[in-house]
């Protein structure tokens, strides 16, 4: 589909919110335990979306298989990459995390080809996944040769949580066999989320026992859950209506340098250069992945023959 200027602003101002995401993190896990961090992001914006889908007379479907499909899309879309990205970000910066974040259509390949029958590898795709395991290589390696670091483990924990992302967008395929709205979805999983979250929360971090956030770190929180999670939703499937799915997915390539341009100038963040390598690594897994390095490659071959013609 044809991109117009607005579809082009709404993807841009996304990667801000979905970028911004990684910012209000890092604010948020200075005062406020990951997994209440993560129970604040999941409830209110379960609440927003709630109201948007009464407003809208849009319902929540209640059947069985419904309420399962919510229950899993919750814990691999939202339970499990929120803890992992929330803990990590205790240790690593908010620009880092997203760049590992940008794994997730990568990983997405690879489970595909083990799960379903009609997305299989292919050339592209696997130089895709090769270059984006360079970029993590180059991300990690000189950190993991020195010893395995809290910083590491955050890392890592950001890897776990970009494939937790890849299994949710082969699983997310069950909601359209479902007949269930994207906005449907979203809300349920989130409400799914939140009761998961709950007795996690309550029991590993006692929040009860911490002081009281400031004002700052608190209106981090319901940034990250109205504007990073509740609008972003609702601007990412008005994209996919509008552009489709494919020109959607060009936010992967935005978010990174969103987090990073935050981070560096409001919070003082600072990568070092092999984090820049690593990204540009990843960057051309993920345009190999859609084809679009090797139509640049084909491009710059033949056009040494038209000149020469």
């Amino acid at each position: 589909m044809q991109m117009t200027l607005r579809d082009w602003s709404l993807l841009g101002f996304l990667s801000l919110l979905w970028g911004g995401s990684f910012f209000f993190v890092s604010i948020a896990v200075r005062e406020v335990p990951p997994f209440t961090v993560v129970l604040g992001r999941v409830g209110i914006a379960a609440i927003v979306l709630f109201a948007v889908l009464r407003l809208t007379g849009e319902a929540i479907p209640m059947r069985r298989e419904a309420l399962a499909a919510f229950l899993a899309m919750g814990l691999l879309n939202n339970v499990i990459p929120f803890s992992l990205f929330f803990w990590a970000q205790t240790s690593i910066s908010g620009g880092l995390a997203s760049i590992l974040n940008a794994m997730t259509p990568i990983f997405a390949i690879v489970v595909a080809h083990f799960l379903l029958v009609d997305e299989r590898l292919t050339v592209g795709k696997a130089a895709g996944v090769v270059l984006g395991l360079l970029g993590v290589v180059v991300l990690i390696g000189a950190d993991a040769l020195s010893g395995i670091s809290i910083a590491t483990l955050g890392m890592i924990a950001c890897l776990g949580a970009a494939l937790s992302y890849g299994f949710a967008g082969v699983f997310g395929r069950r909601f359209r066999t479902l007949g269930i709205s994207n906005r449907a979805g979203a809300c349920g999983q989130l409400i799914a989320s939140t009761a998961m979250v709950t007795p996690i929360a309550l029991i590993v971090d006692r929040p009860w026992t911490v002081p009281a956030p400031s004002l700052t770190a608190v209106l981090a929180i319901l940034a990250l859950a109205v504007a990073s999670t509740a609008l972003a939703y609702v601007i990412y499937f008005r994209l996919i209506a509008t552009s489709g799915a494919v020109n959607a997915a060009l936010v992967t390539f935005l978010i990174p340098v969103s987090a990073i341009l935050l981070g560096s100038t409001v919070l003082g963040e600072r990568l070092a250069a092999q984090h820049f390598a690593g990204m540009a690594l990843i960057a051309a897994g993920l345009l190999a992945v859609d084809g679009r390095l090797l139509r640049m490659a084909r491009r710059r071959m033949a056009r040494p023959g038209k000149e020469r013609a």
